[in-house]
């Protein structure tokens, strides 16, 4: 928002009786509203019955693009999604790819990245590192490392390569330090990040400071709320270690979602996307998550 649009919302604020950071909320919502994507793993078990129906039910309700996950394994929602009218600019990738490139079970990153263009996809996503490559400090170096020569592959191939956090990131190892500051640390400027919100809070940060700390490193931002007063585990490693009651809608848990999109603007986040990663009725969840972003 230029000084000149924010003078003019200003001005116009006292006319309608609304308070200037309410309107100033909703540009922010509205621009991010206007490519308001979905992280299809909130929907894994209806794309399972249902690809073409499942899609076709996002695009309906309002949502402007999705991000798959498990690419190029699951390729099959891509060409779906924009067959129903669904932008398709991200995915998340298998991980063992960078990792382990020595795995025979996981395509080589080269052949993901030939698979990525040949998809029209500009934005690839780490979406984990698993325990065994994280023992330590040194174990996030040494992972850092591999994404940052994946991300100088990736660039090349005219594609941005981002990593995924959850809240394992966070956790304080040697001397109190975390994993997530080493990625801070080490990432080149060719690899940068795609921040959870939820994760983050879980791992006792605060996302709108952390993103804004991040400006100009953050290419996509999850939106998602956590319900307050759940009882969670005192070892919170992903989605499966916690309560399906833990996971809100936007707007019903304790996670301020206005921040949050406020720095995701100032630190130059392209797109956000929606995700629940359990529910017990994901469609009607994601369905009252967009109600919310457009009151």
């Amino acid at each position: 928002m230029n000084r000149r649009h924010f003078l003019q919302i200003a001005a116009a604020a006292p006319c309608f009786g609304v308070p200037l950071n309410l309107l100033l909320a909703q540009q922010v919502n509205k621009a991010y509203l206007d490519s308001i994507g979905l992280q299809l793993y909130t929907l894994r078990h209806q794309l399972k019955e249902d690809v073409v129906g499942t899609l076709k039910a996002v695009k309906e309700m309002g949502y402007k693009q999705v991000e798959p996950y498990e690419f190029p394994k699951y390729k099959k929602p891509i060409e779906m999604a924009r067959d129903v009218g669904l932008e398709v600019h991200s995915t998340h990738i298998v991980w063992n790819s960078v990792f382990h490139p020595e795995d025979k079970t996981v395509p080589p990153f080269a052949k993901v990245l030939e698979e990525a263009q040949a998809a029209k996809i500009k934005h690839l996503v780490i979406p984990t590192i698993e325990p065994k490559d994280r023992p330590t400090l040194d174990g996030y170096k040494r992972a850092a490392e591999k994404m940052n020569r994946a991300a100088v592959e990736a660039k090349m191939a005219g594609i941005q390569l981002a990593y995924h956090n959850h809240t394992f990131e966070f956790d304080p190892m040697e001397g109190g330090k975390a994993g997530f500051d080493v990625l801070v640390e080490e990432f080149s400027s060719d690899m940068l990040f795609e921040i959870d919100a939820f994760w983050v809070q879980l791992g006792k940060r605060d996302p709108a400071k952390l993103i804004r700390s991040l400006k100009g490193r953050v290419t996509q931002v999850h939106l998602k709320d956590l319900t307050g007063g759940v009882k969670l585990p005192e070892k919170i490693e992903g989605w499966w270690s916690l309560p399906v009651e833990a996971f809100a809608s936007l707007g019903e848990g304790i996670i301020p979602v206005n921040p949050i999109l406020e720095a995701a603007r100032e630190a130059g986040v392209k797109y956000c996307h929606v995700e629940q990663d359990l529910s017990a009725a994901p469609l009607s969840s994601i369905q009252r998550s967009l109600k919310y972003l457009r009151s």
